[in-house]
């Protein structure tokens, strides 16, 4: 990094620049580590004297814990692109207005974890229903981790509830899809031809101002070739929302591109393409009894609500954990649901 040269070529000082960063976080733990044990050892000598430390050494415990906790998470995470932050859009299944409410119940949840982890949290596309929830909707999730986070989020999400919306007060099943997209960093080079793209401005449809800026510089970009739609409402300028657009149109082919490359290497390796959207990875069960299961890892949550406000961290691990373990389950509902 001390070479007279060395920001002669950008996007290779950029890599240099983020493998120094990590190794910096990487001896930073090594070293907080190091201070918490030997913290603990000097509790647990002062314990053997008879002195009573019992209350700083459960917050020690639980500080080493924590730490320990997240230092797992960030070693699971070592993919292209799992520090970059997200995009996410949700769409609602089959169903109306019933799938619309349980899109927009996901996207409550998403927010809430996301403020949780100090993200920052964008709405950049929000198409409202005709009585409840939403018909799509575009978020992005700013801040280190966010996208190998989020990924573990990716696929479609079932809701077993008594629907709000039936006057018989039955059962109804709902499904929402989310999708999920690494933000690429600006020096990553995506050739897009302006004859592809097809630019529509329209007005935004934001309900009273709850998640967007109603204003009639809303932009949808359609990338002809891919059939690929971005949109943003949410900059009161039109060239604002024309970049912002055009930024997640990126992200989006890009991720593309990585799937069709890694499509050619599977078949030619002779391994299973893995699903990864279209097939349910998670049931949210409601009434007659309250429980969440993940498909894919088996693990299941009593307490309904906490999770839908906003607690996913313990699913998100279970699944890295046993991803890089290769432990992993495959999706889909189970015969006990």
């Amino acid at each position: 990094m001390g070479a007279s040269d060395f920001w002669s070529n950008q996007l290779e000082a950029q890599k240099v620049l983020q493998r120094q960063r990590r190794l910096a976080e990487e001896v930073e733990l090594r070293n907080s580590l190091v201070v918490r044990l030997d913290d603990l050892g000097v509790l647990l000598e002062w314990a053997e004297q008879g002195e009573d430390v019992s209350a700083d050494l459960q917050r020690s415990l639980e500080a080493l814990e924590a730490e320990i906790d997240a230092a797992e998470i960030k070693k699971m995470l070592g993919g292209e692109h799992d520090r970059a932050s997200a995009i996410v859009t949700i769409h609602p299944g089959a169903g109306g207005t019933e799938s619309q409410d349980w899109a927009e119940m996901l996207l409550r949840m998403y927010l809430k974890w996301a403020e949780r982890r100090g993200l920052k949290r964008e709405v950049l596309d929000y198409q409202p229903g005709e009585e409840a929830g939403f018909k799509s909707a575009t978020i992005t999730l700013n801040g280190e981790y966010a996208f190998g986070l989020m990924a573990a989020e990716a696929g479609v999400h079932r809701l077993v509830r008594i629907s709000p919306f039936d006057q018989a007060a039955r059962r109804h099943t709902s499904f929402a899809s989310v999708y999920v997209w690494p933000q690429i960093d600006d020096a990553i080079d995506i050739e897009i031809n302006e004859k592809d793209l097809r630019i529509d401005t329209f007005r935004s449809s934001g309900a009273g101002g709850q998640h967007v800026n109603v204003t009639d510089s809303a932009v949808r970009i359609t990338h002809l070739p891919t059939g690929i739609v971005t949109s943003c409402q949410n900059e009161r300028s039109q060239h604002k929302n024309r970049d912002v657009a055009m930024k997640v149109l990126k992200s989006k082919l890009y991720d593309l591109k990585q799937k069709e490359q890694d499509a050619k290497m599977a078949q030619i390796g002779g391994a299973k393409k893995d699903i990864a959207f279209g097939s349910q990875i998670r049931s949210y069960v409601l009434q007659p009894y309250q429980m969440i299961k993940d498909h894919r890892t088996k693990m299941q949550v009593g307490d309904v609500q906490r999770v839908l406000d906003g607690d996913i961290d313990a699913l998100i691990k279970t699944y890295l954990m046993q991803k890089a373990s290769g432990t992993l389950g495959t999706s889909g509902a189970d015969d006990d649901d």
